[in-house]
């Protein structure tokens, strides 16, 4: 654990530091990472010791109160701001909170503005969902030696305008070993092999979260069932407000356990009170 000062100026400490991601070049030492939703998952992520957390602008105070020393990346949608300055305000906004990594998949020269004012900056290279539609679809990238090559060459402009950090998503695992070394960069490989610097994945895919009619991507690896069991909780839930409308229609609950009934002795003198009652008793 190291001691810091936020971006807040307020002393704190952090489990790993821009400085250590940096270090793990040419380590042999990999970090794990996912991004918890909710409060239940950021405690099963802590409880489970991944090391790196990933989330939206609206959760990183409830992560900063659940896991105040856990070094966590944040950021915004591609289409989530319009301007520039927006994207700014936004970034301060984030680190303000808590943050310590800002990821967005604007221009170049947004994430250099970024990066002149001190902000750690975090982008995409290789599969962007996002971008999606102009590249004919979900798929993987850096297949062919030209595309290869462009992802390269993007990582290397994004060094020089100060990126920190990357994801790299469904790249040929080849492409990113070899490109891995020739940058400063830290990568996040999500589904592109084992030479990342840091392994990322999706807590629902990590847990096992899709249904089966759901087919999950290719880099998707459930190491558990917690779809099965959200099925199981789903037909439980059912099974029980069925069986409670049932037994409300007919006029069978609610049951004589679950009421509650006067004292002794208190029903017939109320009885006796209310039979008596009139407005003037007001």
């Amino acid at each position: 654990m190291k001691r810091i000062y936020d971006f807040s100026r307020n002393p704190s400490m952090r489990n790993y530091t821009i400085s250590d991601l940096r270090a793990l070049k040419g380590s042999d030492k990999k970090l794990s990472m996912a991004n918890p939703a909710n409060d239940a998952e950021v405690k099963a992520c802590l409880d489970a010791g991944i090391d790196l957390f990933v989330v939206g602008g609206d959760q990183i105070e409830d992560v900063r109160r659940l896991a105040p020393h856990h070094f966590t990346g944040v950021g915004s949608s591609f289409a989530q701001f319009g301007s520039a300055q927006e994207i700014m305000d936004h970034a301060f906004e984030m680190m303000r909170k808590g943050g310590d990594l800002y990821y967005t998949l604007r221009s170049f020269d947004v994430m250099e503005k970024l990066a002149n004012e001190g902000i750690p900056v975090q982008s995409h290279i290789g599969l962007i969902p996002t971008f999606s539609q102009y590249c004919g679809g979900l798929r993987g990238w850096g297949r062919k030696a030209d595309e290869a090559l462009k992802i390269f060459e993007t990582l290397k402009r994004m060094e020089d305008v100060g990126v920190v950090a990357v994801e790299a998503e469904c790249i040929a695992e080849e492409v990113l070993a070899a490109v891995n070394t020739k940058t400063s960069i830290v990568t996040f490989s999500l589904g592109s092999g084992m030479a990342g610097d840091v392994i990322m994945s999706f807590v629902a895919d990590i847990c096992g979260e899709a249904s089966e009619e759901d087919k999950p991507p290719k880099h998707a690896h459930a190491f558990g069932q917690v779809g099965r069991l959200h099925k199981q909780i789903h037909e439980e839930r059912v099974a029980a407000l069925g069986a409670f409308h049932s037994e409300v229609a007919a006029q069978n609950f609610p049951y004589a356990e679950t009421n509650i009934s006067m004292h002794p002795g208190e029903q017939e003198k109320f009885l006796e009170a209310l039979d008596k009652w009139s407005p003037t008793h007001q």
